[in-house]
């Protein structure tokens, strides 16, 4: 929903024409968010695939101590679910696992979960004009793909000499071992990203020394974190207004950061100050606060939101080594000045593959053509949504649909209504499937990489948003408000349309084949 306008009904409900059967694979916010906007406008024949044996996605997957989203919880949700019981403003795993799981039921999609079945292999079959799936539990048809796997799904570990060489426990923080008791020991972290200065200041009480590995400082603004007593729960549901006006704020700072970000960065001066501020108002020691004072264009990596990593990287058991890591030894670890320091855990906060959009599957789709192979030169796809080649194929949270600043759930509700006025379309023909034109295609990514080569993220910061290539496959060069006016409705003259060659799917089309 457009945070500056009422809340959108109801998707119209598809009117004649066959209803294809649906494959979504990922049940996180995006899969599940599209099922229940594709549910919602009358296409109830699908099925939504996960590896796991629960829904969440990313939430379900990072427990790791003070795991939260640093968007606040009235803007981090689907704008048709407001939740008016979130415990804070700044809700933890905990809390947002719930509400996903919740959603799940208010919006009758229990059934429709395969869980447990890991999606091997999607191949298009071009004579029938259908996708079939390979998983660990046999074969399955749909009409339609939908990969939802999201862009922070798969934990990426540094290329590091000798990292399988360590006798100690080591771990990612997106695997966090809850067997392991961190009292009395020497832990090291590496990478200070998203999930490090969350963790980093609940064990650091714990632990008996914490070496954090610093390749570069990140931009920290303080949260404004509250609780919301019951008072609040009351509140919110007897005048929505409120919480949607929260919403609304929320909504306009992520827009203005992105305006920085993407148009003139001068508008982000203030941003970079305030965060500045905060690192002054914490550390007084000139020599750690020099360590902690990033050196590169404010926005260019992720910015953060703690009010408490600063609290611990001044704790007397906390070391901050302002390098990477050159090697792991046998018992600990090697920085790049060449000095080893023990540890008995390594803690690895080095976050996720960005790039694999539909990892771990492998998608097949017409004439034998490899996604892999038609991405080999870099990830794109039409509005982050649609590959050439690939018919009936929707990605969430695709190529290029990442922020900067804001929610990117508002991204995947803009992606669900496209989605649903494909679909629309589709079965108002009769069915078939609908493939977006290479020259569509290539003329939006050339556009877009056009557009992202003046943003910020483009001025020299090694970051992940940028690969080896100086290629950006994963933010959006524009605000979202942008984004949802393009994606409003299908332009046909953008795809190739053909007519079906067989009957349409039966209603149990992808169910679990006997």
């Amino acid at each position: 929903m457009s945070t500056t306008s009422p809340a959108p009904a109801a998707p119209t409900p598809a009117t004649g024409g066959p209803r294809p059967s649906i494959a979504i694979i990922g049940a996180g916010f995006g899969g599940i968010g599209v099922a229940i906007r594709l549910a919602q406008a009358g296409f109830r024949n699908l099925r939504i695939f996960d590896r796991a044996d629960g829904v969440g996605g990313v939430w379900r997957d990072n427990t790791y101590p003070g795991a939260a989203c640093d968007v606040p919880s009235p803007l981090y949700s689907y704008s048709f679910a407001p939740n008016h019981e979130w415990p804070n403003r700044y809700s933890e795993q905990p809390a947002i696992l719930e509400y996903i799981d919740g959603c799940v039921d208010r919006f009758g999609l229990r059934d429709r979960l395969q869980l447990s079945t890991t999606v091997e292999r999607a191949v298009f079959d071009d004579a029938e004009g259908r996708w079939r799936l390979e998983t660990d539990r046999g074969a399955f048809d749909a009409d339609v793909l939908i990969p939802a796997c999201g862009q922070l799904s798969e934990p990426a570990y540094p290329a590091i000499d000798g990292i399988d060489r360590f006798t100690g426990t080591a771990f990612h923080s997106a695997r966090w071992r809850h067997d392991v008791d961190l009292s009395g020991k020497h832990v090291a972290v590496v990478g200070t990203g998203a999930s490090a200065i969350q963790f980093i200041p609940r064990i650091a009480p714990q632990v008996e020394r914490l070496t954090v590995y610093q390749r570069s400082a990140p931009y920290i603004l303080p949260r404004f974190q509250a609780t919301y007593a019951e008072r609040h729960h009351r509140l919110f549901a007897r005048l929505p207004i409120l919480q949607k006006l929260e919403r609304l704020g929320w909504f306009a700072f992520g827009e203005a950061g992105t305006y920085g970000m993407v148009r003139h960065p001068i508008t982000s001066e203030p941003f970079r100050r305030w965060c500045l501020r905060h690192l002054r108002s914490k550390v007084a020691d000139d020599e750690l606060r020099r360590i902690l004072t990033p050196d590169y264009a404010f926005g260019c990596k992720r910015v953060l939101f703690s009010e408490n990593y600063y609290d611990a990287m001044v704790r007397p058991n906390v070391d901050v080594v302002p390098e990477s890591v050159r090697e792991v030894t046998a018992t600990g670890l090697v920085s790049t000045s060449g000095v080893e320091r023990p540890a008995d855990v390594i803690i690895y906060g080095t976050g996720f593959r960005s790039k694999d959009f539909v990892a771990p599957m492998e998608i097949v789709g017409r004439g034998g053509r490899e996604l892999s192979a038609e991405w080999a030169a870099g990830e794109r796809a039409h509005l982050g949504i649609t590959v050439s080649g690939f018919p009936n194929m929707f990605l969430v949270y695709g190529p290029n649909t990442n922020l900067g600043s804001g929610s990117i759930v508002y991204v995947i509700e803009s992606q669900a209504n496209y989605v649903v006025d494909a679909l629309q379309r589709l079965a108002a023909r009769g069915g078939g499937w609908m493939d977006v034109r290479p020259e569509v295609l290539e003329s939006f990514d050339r556009e877009t990489q056009e557009r992202l080569s003046r943003t910020v993220w483009q001025t020299g910061c090694e970051s992940w948003y940028v690969d080896a290539n100086g290629r950006n496959a994963n933010n959006w060069p524009a605000q979202v408000l942008e984004y949802r006016r393009r994606t409003r409705q299908v332009d046909p003259a953008d795809f190739t349309w053909v007519a079906p060659t067989t009957a349409p799917a039966s209603p149990d089309r992808v169910a679990v084949p006997a």
